[in-house]
C-alpha cells in the first residue's frame, strides 16, 4: 500500500527517479570497466617483466613492488624512470647470455668452460637485484629513490653488462656461421703461406745438401792427394794404350770430378760385362781432382782387364774462349753475373762447369772412334751394354730414351717459344730425351757437323733468350731429328727424386739413373734405391773407410 501510496504522487517524479537510477548504473558500469581493465594490464607486467631477471619467485615479488612503483614514477620521482632504464638493460643482457648459453648447449662447444660462464653471468646479473640493500631501497620502497644507492647500483650493472659484452664478443665466433667460414678462410690461407715458406726452405735446403761437397767426399779426395804425395814413385804418369783409340772396342766417355761416383759407374759396367776386357772407359776430370782420380785406379785396378783412361779438361787444348762460345760467354763480367745469379736461383754452377759440356765435344776429343758410350756419374750399370753397339741409329746421331708421357717433358717445357726463331724451327709437342745414357755415332756427328750447330745456338743464347742454365735443352736443339728413340728398358730414370718407381722396372732396367738433388752418396738418398748404389762401393778400399762414408 505504501509503494502504491508513493507512486501515486504524481507522473513527474516517477520520471526523475528513473533518470537518476540510469545515471548511476553507467557510472558504476565504466567504474568496473576501467577497473578490470587496470588489474588485467597489472597482472600483465607483473607476471612478465620481473621474469627477465629472474624466475625466482622472490624476484618476481620485489619486480611487483618495483612495477607498481614505476606508474608513479613519471609523476613524482626522475630518478625512478632511470631506475626503469638500468633494470631493463640488465634484463636485456640476461636474455641475450641466456641465448648464447643456450646455444652452447645446442652445439656442445667448450660446454664445460663457456656454458659455466654464461651461467654465472646471468646468475651475477639476478643477485645484483637481490642484494638487501638494493631491493630494500629501490624496489620496495614507495618512497623516493635513494640517488646515491642507485648510482652505486648503476655502476655495479654496467660493470657487469661491459663484462658480458666483451665475453659475448669473445665467443661470438663460436656461434657465428660467417666469422667461422671468414676465420677458417684466414687459417687456411695463413697455413698455405707457412707450407709455401716451409717448401721454399726444404728446397733451398736440399739444394744446399745436394750440391756441397761431403765431407766424406772431401776427405776420399784429400787421402788420395797425400798418398799421392807420400809415394810419388807409385804413380808416375804411363804412356797412352793403343787400345784407347782401337774403334773395335766398347769405349765410354765418363766426364766427373766426383772419384767415388765414377769407380761405381765403372765398376758396375764391367761386373755385368760380359768381355769386359773389351771395355774401355774414358775417364775427364778437372785438374784439382786428376791426381787423387789415377791414385785411385792405380790402388784399385779394373778387373776382367778392361781399360781406364784418365785425363783433365785442360789437355784437351782446343778446348778455349776462340773455339767454345761459353768458355767465351764466360769471360764477359755481365754474363758471369747473369750465370752466377741465374745458377744460384735454380740450379748450380755445375751449369757453368766445363765438365758438364763436353758431351757437345765428343768427336774432336776421340777423332779416331766411331761410336762412343756417354755415361753420367750418378747411374748404375746393371746389365751387359754391349747391345748399344748393335742398335741401328738409321743414320741418327743420338740414340736416347724418351721421357715424355702426355704433356709432360715436351721441348716446350724447355724452350721459349714466345722466340720467333725457336717458334720456326721445333715442335713445342716433340718428345724431350735424356743425357745419362746415350749411344753417340761419332762419324754421323761429324758428317751433320752438329757441334757447329751447337755453337750456333749457344751463340744465339748470349742473353739467356732461347732457353735458361742447362745442357738439355741445347741438347735439344742439336740433335732435333737426329736422335732415335730407344727402348725405354736400357735407361730408367728418377732414382734421385722419385720414390715411386716400381721395383720391378727398376730390375728389368740396364741402367739406372740417380738423377734429382738425392744422389746416393748423399745422406738425403732415398732409403729404398740407396742400395743399389752401395753394393758397387769398393768398401774394401783403406780410404773409403777411414773416411765413414756411412754407407
Amino acid at each position: 500500500m505504501a509503494v502504491v501510496a508513493r507512486s501515486g504522487r504524481g507522473a513527474g517524479g516517477s520520471a526523475f527517479s528513473s533518470a537518476l537510477r540510469s545515471f548511476f548504473s553507467y557510472r558504476i558500469f565504466v567504474s568496473a570497466m576501467f577497473t578490470l581493465l587496470f588489474f588485467a594490464t597489472a597482472s600483465v607486467l607483473f607476471s612478465s617483466h620481473p621474469a627477465h631477471f629472474s624466475d625466482n619467485s622472490e624476484i618476481q615479488t620485489t619486480g611487483r613492488a618495483y612495477m607498481h612503483r614505476t606508474f608513479l614514477a613519471l609523476k613524482s620521482d626522475p630518478l625512478k624512470t632511470r631506475l626503469d632504464l638500468i633494470h631493463k638493460q640488465a634484463s636485456d643482457h640476461i636474455v641475450l647470455v641466456n641465448a648464447y648459453a643456450s646455444y652452447a648447449r645446442k652445439l656442445k662447444l667448450e660446454i664445460s668452460k663457456q656454458l659455466k660462464t654464461f651461467d654465472d653471468m646471468a646468475q651475477n646479473f639476478s643477485d645484483l637485484g637481490l642484494k638487501p640493500t638494493y631491493r630494500t631501497a629501490l624496489f620496495e620502497s614507495d618512497g623516493a629513490v635513494d640517488e646515491e644507492v642507485l648510482r652505486q647500483f648503476e655502476k655495479e650493472v654496467k660493470d657487469k653488462i661491459k663484462i658480458a659484452r666483451l665475453m659475448i664478443a669473445e665467443n661470438k665466433e663460436s656461434y657465428d656461421n660467417q666469422l667461422k667460414i671468414q676465420k677458417l678462410k684466414d687459417t687456411i690461407f695463413a697455413v698455405n703461406e707457412l707450407l709455401i715458406k716451409a717448401k721454399k726452405n726444404g728446397a733451398f735446403a736440399s739444394l744446399i745438401a745436394a750440391k756441397s761437397t761431403p765431407k766424406s767426399l772431401h776427405c776420399l779426395a784429400m787421402r788420395l792427394m797425400g798418398e799421392r804425395i807420400a809415394n810419388p814413385e807409385k804413380y808416375r804418369d804411363e804412356e797412352p794404350k793403343p787400345e784407347f783409340e782401337d774403334p773395335s772396342l766398347y769405349h765410354y766417355a765418363i766426364f766427373s770430378d766426383n772419384v767415388i761416383a765414377i769407380s761405381v759407374v765403372v765398376n758396375s759396367a764391367v761386373k755385368n760385362a760380359e768381355e769386359p776386357w773389351k771395355h774401355v772407359f774414358h775417364i775427364v776430370t778437372d785438374k784439382m781432382n786428376l791426381a787423387a782420380m789415377k791414385v785411385w785406379f792405380k790402388m784399385r785396378p779394373i778387373e776382367g782387364g778392361a781399360f781406364v783412361d784418365i785425363k783433365a779438361v785442360e789437355e784437351f787444348t782446343f778446348l778455349n774462349s776462340s773455339y767454345v762460345p761459353l768458355l767465351r760467354q764466360l769471360e764477359s763480367a755481365n754474363l758471369q753475373k747473369i750465370y752466377l745469379e741465374n745458377n744460384t736461383k735454380s740450379e748450380n754452377t755445375k751449369h757453368i762447369s766445363m765438365l758438364n759440356y763436353l758431351k757437345f765435344y765428343l768427336p774432336e776429343m776421340y777423332p779416331k772412334l766411331h761410336r762412343i758410350l756417354f755415361l753420367d756419374d750418378d747411374v748404375v750399370v746393371q746389365k751387359d751394354l754391349t747391345g748399344l753397339w748393335k742398335v741401328d741409329l738409321e743414320g741418327k746421331v743420338n740414340g736416347a730414351v724418351e721421357t715424355c708421357f702426355g704433356s709432360f717433358h715436351r721441348y716446350a717445357q724447355y724452350l721459349n717459344f714466345s722466340h720467333p726463331l725457336i717458334k720456326e724451327k721445333f715442335n713445342p709437342k716433340a718428345c724431350a730425351w735424356a743425357f745419362g745414357m746415350n749411344i753417340f755415332d761419332l762419324d754421323a756427328w761429324r758428317r751433320e757437323r752438329l757441334t757447329d750447330q751447337y755453337h750456333y745456338w749457344q751463340d744465339l743464347n748470349e742473353d739467356e733468350s732461347l732457353w735458361d742454365m742447362g745442357t738439355l735443352p741445347p741438347g735439344l736443339m742439336t740433335f732435333y731429328s737426329t736422335t732415335k728413340s730407344l727402348e725405354k728398358t736400357w735407361h730408367v730414370l728418377g732414382l734421385g727424386y722419385n720414390p715411386s718407381i716400381s721395383m720391378d722396372e727398376i730390375n728389368n732396367a740396364a741402367v739406372i739413373h740417380f738423377n734429382g738433388n738425392m744422389k746416393p752418396w748423399l745422406d738425403i738418398a732415398m732409403n729404398q734405391f740407396k742400395h743399389l748404389w752401395t753394393k758397387y762401393v769398393d768398401n774394401e778400399m783403406e780410404f773409403v773407410q777411414m773416411c765413414n762414408f756411412g754407407l
